[in-house]
Formats: structure tokens, C-alpha cells, sequence
């Protein structure tokens, strides 16, 4: 893995793939590390002849965090009393100044959850910059749409883990939640994932700052009328964390955007479904 400067902060990243070839920008979301973005999966988008990038958004990982800011409190951001101390608007413009210090002009950018809505900011922001637009499980920002069952919510905001046991037991609950019912992912493998992710970097203080953007999001359904870029849209049906009606609030915004609704599948990328999703992805990608 490597690091960049881009936008002001440190952004670590990683790449598959042939750096000649035509680039992926994978984006995540909402507390969660590049490292949930398999490498399998990223393997499988390289092997298809581009070249992939993920990276740690702001305050989650090993990029820049912003703990100085005093925003910490998870109440109080969920109550609406305290202002967010950066938008997806920054969290976008770190996406796209990460491509230009690769020395990318464009790439396609894909978005899952929150990353969904910063790779919609992304193509409102950048149009030049946006090959292809692919938005996974993801909204608009209107309050009408992509709302979360009263249980994913409440698994959402919990109380936040302290210790590496803890951060393991949460995210095996928020899969048994979240994730897909028709394609469940083995339990170790979750153990192992989390137990990875908590040694290489916990950060919970971060997840709710990058909550708190989410909360102040505006409603993007009238500027997502301008992207002009082939446009995917993927959706689990099941999916109780973004309602689906988040994705399809978010194709219908787009002109000519394709939708993607995905029996069985809840608020996750399986890898039972790795071989569909890249499927779709490549057919997106060739529209450009």
C-alpha cells in the first residue's frame, strides 16, 4: 500500500492491475477501510483489463484523521447539535485530488454506501474527471428515500466497541443485520476480517464524524439531473440499512441510468456475487 497528498491530507491507497490500463477509483463507506473492498474482487475488476485503486477515506484507517476537531459524540451528532466537521463535498474532492496524484485525468468511479453518495458528489463536482458513474447501495439524499429499518438503525448506533473483541462482535452483528440474506458470508471470515482491520487501525471516533457528513448531506436528486456519464446503479433488494428505494430515487435522477436490483441481496458485496457485479460494472465501463 501506498500514500498520497491530495487535498490537503494523506490518503493511503492500493492498487491492482496495469497502471496503462483504464482506471477504477473504488469508494467506501461510512466507518469502514479499504480493506473491505476484497482483493479478490478488486482482482477480478484488473483482470478485466483496468486498473484499480482503493483507498481510506478521511478519518477512517491510515489516511488523515481529524480527531482535533472535537466532534466525537455520537449523540450529540445523531441530535443535530454539533456541526460536521467536513462534508462528502471534501470527501470528493479527496477522491479527486488522490486521481490527480496519480497523475489520472479520469477514471470510473465507483461508490458503495456512503461511498455511493461521494462518488455521486464526485460526478456532480468532476464532471471532466468521471469516466463512468457506478452507485452501490447508495441514495440520493432526500429523506424521503433510502431510509433504514428501525433494526439496522439501531445496530447502526450502538454503543461504539473499545477493544478488539468488541470491534469483532460488532461486526459480526451488523452482518447478521446488514448483510445479504440470500448469500450469507461465513462468520470466520468476518472474525478474520474484523480482527485485520481493528490491528491495522481503529478508529471508531472517525465513523462518527463521517456520520455526521452523511447527516448533513443536502438532497442531491436535482444536481444528479446534470451527470452526463453511463451510469449503473446497483441495489440489493433486501437491503434494510439504504432502502431500496434510495437506488431507485438515485436512477431515476440520473438521465438514462440503468438499474440494478438484486434479489436476496442486503448491504453487502458477497462474494457469491463478485462474478454478477463485475459483469455489470464491465458493461458500464464499455459505455463510456
Amino acid at each position: 500500500m501506498s500514500t498520497a497528498q491530495a487535498n490537503g491530507i494523506k490518503i493511503e491507497y492500493d492498487t491492482f492491475g496495469d497502471p496503462s490500463s483504464p482506471p477504477v477509483l473504488l469508494i467506501m463507506g461510512l466507518g469502514v477501510q479499504m480493506t473491505i473492498w476484497d482483493p479478490q474482487f478488486c482482482q477480478a475488476i484488473a483482470d478485466r483489463g483496468y486498473y484499480v485503486i482503493r483507498f481510506d477515506n478521511r478519518d477512517i484507517g491510515l489516511s488523515t484523521w481529524f480527531d482535533d476537531t472535537g466532534v466525537s459524540d455520537l449523540d450529540e451528532v445523531i441530535s443535530g447539535n454539533v456541526d460536521a466537521p467536513y462534508s462528502l463535498t471534501d470527501m470528493a474532492a479527496d477522491a479527486a485530488g488522490l486521481t490527480d496524484s496519480l497523475g489520472i485525468s479520469s477514471a470510473h468511479i465507483v461508490g458503495a454506501s456512503m461511498g455511493g453518495m461521494i462518488a455521486q458528489t464526485f460526478a456532480i463536482d468532476y464532471p471532466t474527471k468521471t469516466r463512468t458513474l457506478t452507485s452501490i447501495m447508495s441514495t440520493t439524499g432526500d429523506p424521503a428515500v433510502g431510509q433504514p429499518s428501525p433494526e439496522a438503525l439501531a445496530a447502526l448506533t450502538g454503543p461504539a466497541p473499545t477493544s478488539r473483541e468488541e470491534a469483532i462482535e460488532y461486526r459480526v452483528r451488523m452482518s447478521n443485520v446488514i448483510g445479504s440474506p440470500g448469500f450469507p458470508v461465513d462468520e470466520s471470515v468476518i472474525r478474520e476480517y474484523s480482527a485485520s482491520a481493528y490491528d491495522r487501525a481503529f478508529h471508531p471516533a472517525g465513523q462518527v464524524r463521517q456520520l455526521a457528513a452523511v447527516l448533513a448531506q443536502p438532497n442531491r436528486a436535482q444536481a444528479l439531473h446534470s451527470v452526463d456519464v453511463p451510469t449503473l446503479v446497483i441495489h440489493g433488494a433486501e437491503d434494510p440499512l439504504v432502502n431500496p428505494s434510495g437506488g431507485k430515487a438515485t436512477a431515476d435522477a440520473i438521465p438514462n441510468a440503468k438499474l440494478k436490483i438484486v434479489p436476496d441481496m442486503g448491504h453487502d458485496v458477497p462474494p457469491a456475487l463478485y462474478e454478477e457485479i463485475v459483469d455489470s460494472l464491465e458493461e458500464n465501463f464499455v459505455r463510456a
